[in-house]
């Protein structure tokens, strides 16, 4: 497995923003699969409105060897709250403070930019679309916390 996608294990919480609505977010990530992959839980709720919440169900592995700048090339899948027909495979690679992964869907791609500098952790998304414009979707920053189960979901 990547060490940038390594870095993630463990778990955070934080607040963010979702299409402009604030949100609390906890994540746990946990390797899987005799280590060979990383899982990570996501859950969030609306600061106005508790019962707006969502999840998610992330999945990163590496592809091999890195290159020869350390860059490795990154696999993934999601999947959320919304069911089956948003679920998407995803592909990406390592950076020097974390690792990008896009998950390309019919009209656009959602394009996940993972940092970590210590026991701090930002998490961007943006939406790109077939001419390469990207604009904002959510941004969480996070710090690393205690592990519990999270409250989100069923």
């Amino acid at each position: 497995m990547p060490t940038s996608v390594n870095a993630l294990g463990g778990c955070w919480g934080g607040q963010g923003t979702v299409m402009g609505k604030a949100v609390a977010i906890a994540v746990n990530a946990y390797p899987i699969v005799q280590d060979a992959m990383l899982a990570v839980e996501a859950a969030s709720s609306a600061l106005a409105d508790p019962q707006d919440q969502y999840a998610a169900h992330l999945v990163f592995g590496g592809t091999g060897k890195p290159s020869k700048t350390g860059a490795g090339t990154i696999v993934g899948y999601w999947a959320d709250s919304f069911g089956g027909a948003s679920a998407v495979a995803g592909r990406g690679e390592s950076k020097a403070d974390g690792f990008d992964i896009t998950y390309q869907y019919p009209d656009k791609a959602y394009v996940n930019r993972w940092r970590m500098l210590g026991d701090r952790l930002t998490w961007q998304i943006v939406t790109r679309d077939r001419k390469a414009v990207e604009k904002p979707f959510a941004s969480y920053t996070l710090s690393k916390t205690a592990c519990r189960p999270l409250a989100v979901g069923g």
